[in-house]
Order: structure tokens, then C-alpha cells, then sequence
């Protein structure tokens, strides 16, 4: 039975619930925009490419610091994810997309794991950076529309270095892994001497993990090559070149290779290190644009040594890819993927952009040979050049859409 007490209580309770009504739409409206913005980080934190990872995953935070961890006003945050291998690399990124809800992806230390990630991210229809991975299939035969790659692939960075390495002499021998990236560089390099005319006097191909180089190194010194073309991963490398050193090889026959991370040099030291290499970055390059220094001045505070490449490879990718977002005043997908593409940057005298057909990054490259006498246990280079050097250069080396193996599918 319903009586005057209760019919009150009810009319109270009512006129209660209609009050508050008009306070409860604001409290969700923030609500929902304090969501943070959370922004996914692939990258390996296990096997020999972690030391180049530490400086990535470094010069990424930096970036969301840089910002105040703040997009769209909004609060922000990067999740990092393991690449354990191709296979669990995309298995995180799909846990990334689906369970975390990121926005957009950043990552790639390896290609093989980069590859892996690109298939995950445009099946799901999800921007993603990669900032460190060379292989030439990222935008080439594995493009889409959804995936954007900070590196230039292996056959420009190869050709960059071509006047200095065909002056050395035209016999080459090949040590390169057996993954996407180091089969990609013995493709790219092998193609190149033949276009000179030059001879292959041999070619090994090594697992991924190698610690013990000896019997290549053997090999090689039978071979008397007039240069050797490396393909070896991160800490491989370090390993190769502190073994080139005991069997006495250093300064007998000169060593190449692209993609250098300055971590893998410093690990070698000042006594062991040789050979000639490519990189996007340096911190002492007196070419650098205000920014770069800035970011070289930053790091240097923040971590009491160098910023490494790899370091500035991450921050340039997590701070282009913020830019984009904040340019499309939203967090959609295709929204992102138009302000990535239509994203311009400068360097020096030199545009800085990606190629719309392919989303490669065009930028300038550096070729760095090691000092004879290294002054201290960072300061390892000397810049033979920067190449290209203009913007005519540019296009030319990284190609025309014509000769681009991208066929780009429809969003």
C-alpha cells in the first residue's frame, strides 16, 4: 500500500535525481576526455638488438616528455611491447590494437619483426611507425596504406655508399645474417657489383646470435678480399668486430656496413673499432638543424652521455607521429594516416616528407668512417659526407614511384 509517507519519498527522491541530472553530463563529458591517448611501442627487449633498443625506447619517452604526455589535450601514454619474434611480435601488436586500444604504433627494431607488426597493422587498419627497420619490402612489396618507415631501405642507403666503396677496390666478400635485413643488404650489394664489374670472392650467410665469427673471419682472410660487406645485427656486430681485432684483421681489410647503430661501435671501444658506415644521424654533426640539437643537448643532461642514432631515430619517430596526430585533431585512423602524409619537416636546406605512394621517410643520409684516433669512448666519427645533398639527389636516390615495388592498396 502506498501511503502519504511513502508518495513524499518518492516526489523527494524524484525532484533528488532531476536536480542532479544536469550535473552528471559534465562529469562524464570529462570523464571521457581525460581517456588517455595510449600510443603502442614494439620493441625487442631481449637478443642481440637490445642495446640499440635501449636508446630507442629512450628517445621515444623523451618525445611524449617533450609534449608533457599530453595529446589533443588529453593525457598520453606509450605501451612497450616485446618482439620476441616475428611471431610474437605480432601477436603484441594485435594485443596492442584489440586489448589496449592504441591509436597508433611505433616500433620495429628488426625487420623480420617490423614485417610481421606491418601485416597486423594493415589488416587492422592501424597507423604504425616503424623507426628502425631497413628491409627493403617494409615499403616495398609488403606496403600499406596504414604503415609509415623512418630508415631509408637497403638499396638506397647501398648506393649512397657505392664512389666510396668502389675506390677501394671491386673484389667483395659478403658476411651477412640470415633475416630479412642481411639478406637484403647481400641483394642490394651483390647487385651493385656487378653493375661495376667487380668479382665475388665469397659470401657467408650466419644465424642470427652468432658469438663466434672465427671461422668466417678464416675464410675471409684466405679470401684476401679488397672489402668485406657486413649484414650483422646490433650486438653480432660488436662481437664480429672485437674478433676481427684478436685475429689481427683490423686495418687489413676494410669493413662495411649500413645502418650502423652507434651503441654497437661504443660496445666494441675505441681500440677495436673499424669500417665505414651509414647513419641517419649524429650527434656532433655540425649540418644538424636546431631541433636535433636541441634533443642532442637534452639527452646529453638527462643522461650524462651522447645521444646515440638510435636514441634520436626514436624521437624523431615518436615526435613526427605525435605532430600528425595533434595535425588531424583526432585520433582515427585514416585521419592520422592523411596528416602523416601530408606531414613536412626541414633539415639544413633539405625537405624532409613521405613519399605518398610508398610512406618512406626522405631524408639525408650520413657516410661515416671511423677516426684513426678516437678521442674519447663516444666521439668514434669522422662525416666523409652527407648524401644526398640536394633535392634533385634526394629524388634520385631514393627513386621514383615507377621503380618503387609498392603497389599501394586502397584504404
Amino acid at each position: 500500500m502506498v501511503g502519504p509517507t511513502t508518495t513524499r519519498r518518492r516526489a523527494l527522491l524524484g525532484a533528488a535525481s532531476i536536480a542532479a541530472a544536469p550535473l552528471a553530463m559534465p562529469f562524464i563529458r570529462n570523464a571521457a576526455a581525460a581517456e588517455p591517448i595510449r600510443i603502442g611501442l614494439l620493441l625487442a627487449k631481449q637478443g642481440s638488438i637490445v642495446e640499440q633498443v635501449e636508446y630507442l625506447q629512450q628517445g621515444t619517452f623523451m618525445a611524449l616528455d617533450d609534449i608533457n604526455k599530453t595529446i589533443l589535450g588529453r593525457p598520453a601514454e606509450i605501451i612497450w611491447e616485446d618482439e620476441p619474434s616475428p611471431q610474437g611480435a605480432a601477436q603484441n601488436a594485435q594485443k596492442l590494437i584489440q586489448e589496449q586500444k592504441v591509436v597508433a604504433l611505433l616500433g620495429g627494431a628488426l625487420s623480420s619483426s617490423a614485417l610481421a607488426e606491418e601485416a597486423v597493422a594493415g589488416r587492422l587498419k592501424i597507423p604504425f611507425f616503424v623507426n628502425n627497420a631497413a628491409a627493403r619490402e617494409i615499403t616495398g612489396t609488403s606496403c600499406n596504406r596504414y604503415t609509415f618507415r623512418l630508415n631509408p631501405p637497403v638499396p638506397v642507403q647501398a648506393r649512397a655508399m657505392l664512389d666510396y666503396l668502389k675506390g677501394i677496390g671491386k673484389r667483395w666478400y659478403f658476411l651477412t645474417a640470415s633475416y630479412a635485413f642481411g639478406q637484403d643488404i647481400a641483394r642490394s650489394f651483390k647487385d651493385l657489383l656487378k653493375e661495376i664489374g667487380g668479382t665475388n670472392v665469397g659470401a657467408d650467410e650466419v644465424p642470427v646470435g652468432t658469438s663466434d665469427f672465427s671461422s668466417y673471419i678464416l675464410k675471409i682472410r684466405q679470401a684476401k678480399p679488397d672489402l668485406v660487406i657486413g649484414g650483422v645485427p646490433a650486438g653480432d656486430l660488436s662481437n664480429f668486430l672485437k674478433q676481427w681485432n684478436e685475429l689481427g684483421m683490423k686495418d687489413k681489410i676494410p669493413f662495411t656496413e649500413i645502418a650502423i647503430g652507434d651503441s654497437d661501435l661504443w660496445a666494441v671501444g675505441p681500440q677495436t673499432a673499424t669500417g665505414i658506415y651509414t647513419s641517419l644521424w649524429w650527434y656532433e654533426d655540425p649540418n644538424n638543424n636546431p631541433e636535433d640539437k636541441a634533443f642532442a643537448a637534452a639527452y646529453q643532461k638527462k643522461f650524462n652521455r651522447p645521444a646515440a642514432d638510435k636514441a634520436w631515430m626514436g624521437w624523431f619517430a615518436a615526435r613526427t607521429l605525435f605532430q600528425a596526430i595533434e595535425n588531424a585533431k583526432s585520433t582515427e585512423p585514416a585521419a592520422i594516416v592523411h596528416a602523416m602524409e601530408t606531414w613536412r619537416g626541414t633539415d639544413g636546406k633539405l625537405p624532409v616528407y613521405f613519399r605518398p605512394w610508398d610512406h618512406q621517410l626522405v631524408h639525408r643520409m650520413l657516410i661515416l668512417g671511423i677516426r684513426k684516433q678516437i678521442p674519447n669512448k663516444w666521439d668514434y666519427f669522422d662525416v666523409l659526407a652527407s648524401a644526398p645533398d640536394s633535392e634533385e639527389g634526394l629524388a634520385k636516390a631514393f627513386g621514383s614511384k615507377e621503380e618503387s615495388d609498392c603497389k599501394m592498396p586502397p584504404a
